[in-house]
């Protein structure tokens, strides 16, 4: 007799980030790469011992981002990051013999999550254009759908998802958890989150570590239903966020001035990117996030190579479905936009790179 893990954890893939060796400026995981709030940083220097040796409280936190967010306390939880969100979802809502519908390509952990249930996925390939599918999801959608991921904007493409869109997949499936995924909410800046008074089965995420730059504290939030919050809590720990993120929570919302700095650097290097692509002949994505996916085609092995060897990374996004040759670059503060922007010629001229307007789907 050997201990095994079930067959749903066995046959489970694993999401690898290519964490290794991030040397460089890293405009390769959408992170905000200008650092956080000096007001963060001021308290994380206060912090006293009795922070760090005491459980933490949740609740403070709690009313304090429903408050930032015009929302109520009981309609808040906060998550460790935004993937816990998902995680909670998942367990609160799906069995084995359910189903959980989500259009591809898209963050990875809804399939993961979902799957590790026990639950059936079902995927929908996104538009050729990589636009949502609306209609096709719809399509999936029966009795058996008990959960529906969005990310709007969507990872790694940077479509957004109309209100209207939204609220037609909610109204259709009453009897699934639907999760939009507001990652990049500050460089949209359309939510549901109003909606959730609407729609019981409506829950929003929010994390903080793409405009406010905390991706190392690990905080999310989720919002829903105070009705259906109450069962989400049930499967979650009461310790979930540590109690130094907790402390540092308040400054991050409090100083808006720096994060609405940081989103409009953000925005200007948006346009200057996809201003580059389009004067280059290179096909990419109108985004809505801090972010851009471009077509290198059979180039991108190389120019992924030579952008690292010239101090910066982007991140290769050929293996998701419908991305064939493509590059997903982040951006940032004004400098380092300035940085890619002289980079990019450099390295497009070393490799020898000639343009395609071909699209990624066109290749597979």
């Amino acid at each position: 007799m050997t201990l095994r893990a079930s067959k749903t954890v066995e046959g489970l893939k694993e999401y690898h980030p290519p964490l290794g060796g991030r040397d460089g400026l890293r405009l390769d995981f959408n992170e905000n790469v200008g650092g956080c709030s000096p007001r963060v940083l001021a308290k994380l220097r206060a912090i006293s011992t009795e922070t760090l040796n005491k459980y933490p409280e949740r609740e403070p936190g709690e009313r304090a981002i429903a408050a930032h967010l015009g929302v109520k306390p009981e309609e808040v939880l906060l998550t460790n990051g935004a993937d816990e969100a998902i995680h909670l979802l998942a367990e609160t809502y799906l069995e084995a013999g359910d189903q959980a519908a989500i259009a591809v390509p898209t963050f990875s952990m809804y399939e993961i999550y979902a799957l590790a249930t026990g639950a059936r996925v079902l995927t929908v390939p996104s538009a050729p254009d990589l636009a949502f599918p609306t209609e096709s999801l719809l399509k999936v959608v029966g009795p058996k759908t008990k959960l529906i991921c969005i990310a709007n904007p969507n990872n790694p493409t940077g479509a957004a998802v109309s209100r209207a869109e939204l609220e037609t997949i909610v109204a259709a499936a009453p009897q699934a958890a639907v999760l939009v995924d507001e990652a990049y909410f500050d460089f949209h800046g359309k939510t549901m989150l109003d909606a959730i008074g609407r729609f019981e089965n409506l829950f929003v995420a929010r994390t903080f570590s793409k405009a406010f730059g905390l991706a190392g504290f690990r905080m999310g939030m989720l919002a829903g239903a105070a009705s259906q919050m109450k069962l989400v809590r049930r499967v979650s720990s009461p310790y979930n966020v540590n109690g130094v993120a907790l402390e540092c929570l308040p400054e991050a919302l409090a100083d808006r001035e720096f994060v609405a700095n940081y989103v409009e650097q953000v925005k200007r290097g948006r346009a200057e990117l996809e201003a580059f692509y389009r004067r280059r002949g290179i096909r990419y994505w109108p985004s809505h996030a801090n972010f851009v996916l471009a077509y290198f085609g059979e180039y991108r092995v190389a120019f992924t190579a030579e952008m690292r060897k010239r101090g910066i990374l982007v991140r290769d996004r050929h293996g998701d479905p419908g991305c064939a040759g493509c590059v997903r670059i982040t951006l940032g503060t004004g400098e380092q936009t300035e940085r890619l922007l002289r980079t990019l010629p450099e390295a497009l001229s070393a490799i020898g790179f000639r343009p395609s307007m071909q699209s990624a789907e066109s290749t597979r």
